[in-house]
């Protein structure tokens, strides 16, 4: 595939988007993998900036890129929470979040490119880490962030965690579809996980300081319409710095690439594209000249931190200008075109994809109403 990139008219083009892909393509180590500022490696931002690498057309780096996902997947599916430059495990605990996104981005390779040998490939690859992860679903629905070394699942859950999952294993299914082998057991654990994100803050540990809790539930599917609108206008004056961007965290007067990006996606995703282009430019301060990106930026202090550029940044800018690089969609049918890969104007065809992710049935009710305490619905 010749180089290319999305361009978002009046704050970046083309050209320059594809320079921030060349940035991330420059940090990938020769194993394949992309790390973070210091080198080591988590399996979900490498998913990640192999995705953004994809949409720049830089297939080479992005192959490269999934050959690491499927060379260091462990026998129990897994990837170590943190893989050093050298190979070496760092931590051997496995995130399931890390484990699961591995989905979103074959599946999002598929639609990009259209290249079925690929996907063929890296079914396996998907199959073993899904089964891995829905080892941690508890009764209720929700699913443990970790597995310990020693094989113990983590005795909490994690909102931002799991509605990522949500979307994770939203793509498995479609995936799985795809290859002909239908899951209907990742579509129900989707549909129980979909319903304790959209329901039952309870179930996960208080993180409410974050800003991933606010916004993942919209990004990732599992609330749309107006419960989305609703819970994204309710954080705002909270997380969003005006003009600059969106906090990390509540408390702290600094705004960060990724999480401002994410939020745009979720904005895009429910129809919103006027507050997402005006964020999607807010945080251009953090550009730096060659295209690559500062983590974040102190507005108090007025400096960048913390005083790195970080791929998954990068990564987060691209995947960002690809969805606004597309026509608005607001209706559910329309964005379930995205499945198909449909390819828009100036956009990739994987464009759609978090779209797309609230574009299907939705979240299901509880599979044992007793272990959640929701009543269902009477009999129509």
């Amino acid at each position: 595939m010749k180089a290319s990139a999305p361009a978002v008219p009046g704050i970046l083009s083309a050209r320059e988007v594809l320079a921030t892909g060349q940035s991330i393509a420059s940090m990938q180590q020769p194993s394949g993998a992309i790390g973070w500022p210091d080198g080591h490696t988590d399996a979900w931002n490498h998913t990640e900036c192999a995705m953004a690498l994809s949409v720049c057309g830089l297939t080479g780096p992005a192959r490269r890129a999934f050959g690491w996902l499927r060379s260091s997947q462990r026998a129990d599916g897994s990837w170590p929470k943190r893989t050093d430059p050298d190979g070496r495990v760092a931590d051997p605990a496995a995130d399931s979040n890390q484990v699961a996104y591995v989905a979103v981005g074959v599946w999002h390779e598929l639609l990009v490119t259209g290249d079925a040998g690929f996907a063929a490939s890296m079914w396996p690859t998907v199959r073993r880490a899904i089964s891995f992860v829905l080892g941690l679903q508890t009764a209720r629905g929700e699913i443990g962030w970790e597995r310990a070394a020693d094989g113990t699942p983590a005795g909490y859950a994690l909102l931002a965690g799991c509605a990522s999952i949500y979307q994770s294993l939203r793509c498995a299914a479609m995936l799985a579809e795809w290859a002909g082998q239908p899951q209907p057991d990742w579509e129900l654990a989707a549909g129980r996980l979909g319903h304790v994100v959209a329901s039952h803050p309870e179930a996960f540990a208080d993180k409410s300081r974050f800003s991933m809790d606010w916004y993942y539930p919209v990004l990732a599917g599992a609330v749309r319409g107006p419960a989305a609108a609703r819970r994204l206008a309710a954080g705002w004056p909270r997380f969003v710095a005006p003009g600059l961007g969106v906090r990390c965290v509540a408390d702290e007067p600094w705004v960060t690439g990724a999480e401002t990006c994410e939020l745009v996606l979720a904005l895009d995703a429910i129809g919103d594209r006027d507050r997402a282009l005006a964020l999607f430019g807010d945080i251009q301060r953090l550009r730096d000249s060659d295209g690559a990106y500062w983590t974040g930026w102190q507005f108090a202090n007025r400096a960048h931190f913390p005083a790195e550029r970080s791929s998954w940044t990068a990564a987060a800018m691209i995947l960002a200008a690809d969805a606004l690089a597309g026509p608005v969609v607001t209706s559910p049918a329309a964005a379930r075109l995205a499945w198909a890969g449909l390819r828009w104007a100036g956009a990739s065809g994987g464009a759609g994809v978090f779209r797309a992710a609230g574009a299907g049935p939705g979240p299901l009710p509880p599979a044992d109403p007793a272990v959640c305490g929701c009543a269902l619905p009477a009999p129509s």
